[in-house]
C-alpha cells in the first residue's frame, strides 16, 4: 500500500481531518518553524518525486483493472483480470448485483457482499415479524371488538326480557 500524505496536525485538529475523512488532505507546509517542512525525523513525509507507483501496477486495485458497475448487465462485461467497483446505486440495485456477484463469484473491491446480504435478510426477518405482530394485534383488537358488541347486546336484551315482566 501507498504512504498515505496528510497534514502536519490532522488527528489533532476537527478541521484538518480529525475524524473526517473528506478534510484529509495534503497541503504543503509553509511555515517558518515547521519541522515538517526541515524534514525531521519522527514528523510526516513530504509529497516528493519517487513515492510513485510502478506504471505496471499504478491504477489497479488487488492487481486487477477497476470497471465500474451500475447495473446486472455491467457485471457480465467484466473479464477475468477486472474488478468491479459499485457506483452510486440505490439499495434495490446494489442487492440485485450483491446477489449475482456472490452467484458468478465475482470481485466488487467497495461492497463486502455477505454482510449486505445477512444484514438485507436481517431486516426482511424483522420487517415480516413486525407485519405479524401488528395483524395479530388487529385480530384481537377485532375481537375484543366484538365480544364487547355482544356483551352489549345481551344487557340490552336482558334489559328487554326485565321490562316486560
Amino acid at each position: 500500500m501507498a504512504l498515505k500524505f496528510l497534514r502536519r496536525n490532522w488527528s489533532k485538529a476537527s478541521r484538518l481531518g480529525r475524524k473526517r475523512k473528506n478534510k484529509q488532505v495534503w497541503r504543503s507546509p509553509k511555515g517558518r518553524h515547521s519541522k515538517t517542512r526541515g524534514e525531521r525525523k519522527g514528523y510526516p513525509a513530504i509529497v516528493k518525486i519517487g513515492y510513485k507507483q510502478d506504471v505496471t501496477t499504478s491504477g489497479l486495485i488487488k492487481e486487477k483493472t477497476p470497471i465500474l458497475v451500475n447495473n446486472v448487465k455491467d457485471l457480465l462485461k467484466l473479464g477475468k483480470n477486472e474488478i468491479a467497483i459499485l457506483g452510486n446505486v440505490g439499495m434495490k440495485k446494489k442487492l440485485e448485483i450483491a446477489k449475482f456477484a456472490k452467484e458468478k463469484k465475482i470481485q466488487i473491491s467497495n461492497l463486502n457482499v455477505e454482510k449486505l446480504l445477512k444484514k438485507s435478510e436481517k431486516k426482511q426477518k424483522f420487517k415480516s415479524e413486525q407485519k405479524k405482530a401488528t395483524l395479530t394485534k388487529k385480530e384481537t383488537k377485532a375481537e375484543e371488538k366484538k365480544e364487547a358488541k355482544e356483551a352489549k347486546q345481551e344487557a340490552k336484551e336482558e334489559k328487554k326480557a326485565e321490562d316486560k315482566k
